[in-house]
């Protein structure tokens, strides 16, 4: 369902039929008859439908029209994309690890109707968690073989690759200050100290006659790079980036990084003093220490309608229009408090889940008889055309006989995709809801262990407004019991748990 105003979501239909499947009889039409009909049962507006026929799984991230859903997911031209099995979007587990990286990376949703995997609810976000998990967990398998291979170079005394940095030269496969450059790297920290400007350093460098390596005169932006480098304090920073496909250097994961030690130029306390000015520059203000992050950003309001926002210096929730506050830890305890109640009574849920079970058994009769009645007209169709292939039905009769069964049979397979969207959607809600309930149930006794990132997702997944008045607070959450349905919840009601995380 679609609120008055609401922009539908725009997502994708993938069909991949590979020439064997085509031989089953799968038909691309009829994978994309489904995917329309749950898009329209979650009021989802189908932008594009991408096409891969007789196209092998084994691969198919570097496909032309793979790689121009991929762009249109990066642009927002589609927040989602659906599809009849995660087996259709890739068989290859790495591409499809890519592909759920790539996705959750911009934000947008998958839907595989035969795993009833749908991101845009909480239980299917369950599944980009385990394949973010997954995709981590190889990313520190690679960059451990890396760490380790680095580590044993260094304590070996081998060069670990790359140009020694400016200030520095390999020597009997170690990385020495070079008498020459080192004074003059020296300089640059002491200047900078000074001055505080890069352009004034560089512009004082060139005039004493310094040049880079290369014979260039000394620029601000390579000042900037040579004050950063933390090399001329001692350590020296390995596997530090990488250069992809004869591209720009590229900086890796600071876990990536392997850090040596190394005969140091300039004291650390220079260092540190000339990376705190240069981080004021660029800020505008002092070196910033951590920022202070708050849990109900952009869900506060006083009764009066102004928006609340805690502020830096006091830690309180404020209107700036009538002087109510609140302190931010005041009020997360009393949100905290709230989370030992649930949405509904455990007969209600009950009750809920019962109905869908019938709903479930009752659709899966319709499907099954009208897959029943649709088999038995091929059966027709199959007879009539062996008939007249036989001569037995003159051209004239076999049309009269035809067009009916033909008619009907097109009436039953637009009545199956609804049926079986009607069922995916069903399955999935289901799934979802069984989620949701378990990890409700322990979520009131989880929120003071979880991290404040954990925290904030929650709050805002599941919290419509926070009402502060003088005397009271409304707490208002939202809840999902069916697909598309948005309901709002009055004061003290709870809805999801952290199965938005």
């Amino acid at each position: 369902m679609i609120v008055e105003g609401e922009r539908a979501k725009s997502v994708g239909i993938w069909i991949r039929v590979s020439t064997e499947d085509q031989v089953r009889g799968e038909s691309p039409e009829h994978h994309e008859a489904r995917a329309r009909a749950y898009a329209d049962l979650k009021g989802w507006r189908v932008a594009e439908v991408y096409r891969l026929d007789a196209v092998s799984g084994k691969a198919v991230m570097a496909h032309p029209t793979a790689q121009r859903m991929l762009s249109d997911v990066r642009a927002g031209l589609i927040s989602g994309l659906v599809f009849s099995k995660l087996a259709r979007l890739a068989r290859n587990t790495r591409e499809l690890l890519e592909f759920a990286e790539l996705f959750r990376a911009s934000g947008a949703d998958m839907i595989s109707l035969a795993e009833s995997i749908d991101t845009s609810t909480p239980a299917g976000r369950l599944f980009f968690t385990m394949i973010a998990a997954m995709a981590q967990w190889e990313r520190e398998e690679i960059a451990d073989r890396v760490a380790a291979s680095v580590g044993v170079r260094a304590k070996l005394g081998k060069p670990l690759g790359g140009r020694a940095p400016f200030g520095y030269q390999w020597v009997d496969k170690k990385l020495v200050p070079d008498p020459d450059e080192a004074p003059i790297r020296r300089l640059i920290y002491e200047l900078y100290r000074e001055h505080g400007r890069k352009k004034t350093v560089a512009q004082m460098l060139n005039q004493r006659g310094f040049r880079t390596r290369s014979g260039k005169e000394f620029s601000a932006m390579a000042i900037e790079e040579l004050l950063r480098d933390p090399t001329p304090k001692g350590l020296r920073r390995a596997n530090y980036s990488t250069r992809r496909n004869a591209g720009a250097y590229e900086i890796k994961p600071e876990a990536e990084w392997v850090l040596v030690p190394v005969e140091p130029i300039i004291s650390e306390e220079l260092w540190e003093t000339c990376n705190r000015t240069l981080m004021s520059r660029k800020t505008g203000g002092p070196f910033p220490g951590p920022r202070p992050e708050h849990l109900f950003g952009g869900r506060v309001r006083c009764t009066c309608g102004t928006k609340m926002y805690a502020r830096r210096q006091t830690g309180k929730y404020a209107c700036e229009a009538c002087g109510t506050k609140i302190p931010a830890n005041d009020l997360e305890a009393i949100y905290h408090s709230q989370l030992s109640s649930f949405l509904f009574s455990d007969g209600e849920i009950a009750a809920f889940l019962a109905a869908s079970d019938d709903e479930a058994v009752t659709l899966e009769a319709l499907i099954d008889r009208q897959q029943t009645e649709r088999d038995d007209l091929q059966r027709q169709i199959d007879h009539l055309f062996q008939l007249h292939f036989d001569g037995e039905i003159p051209k004239e009769g076999f049309g009269r006989k035809y067009q009916p069964l033909e008619d009907r049979q097109s009436q039953i397979d637009g009545d199956l995709a609804v049926l079986r969207a009607k069922h995916d959607a069903g399955r999935i809600a289901r799934l979802n809801q069984d989620y949701m309930l378990t990890e409700a149930r322990t979520l009131h006794a989880r929120w003071p262990s979880l991290s404040l990132g954990q925290k904030k997702e929650i709050v805002q997944a599941i919290t419509d407004e926070i009402i502060v008045g003088t005397d009271e607070i409304d707490i208002r959450l939202q809840y999902l019991p069916e697909p598309g349905t948005h309901v709002d919840k009055g004061k003290d009601q709870v809805g999801s748990p952290d199965g938005w995380l």
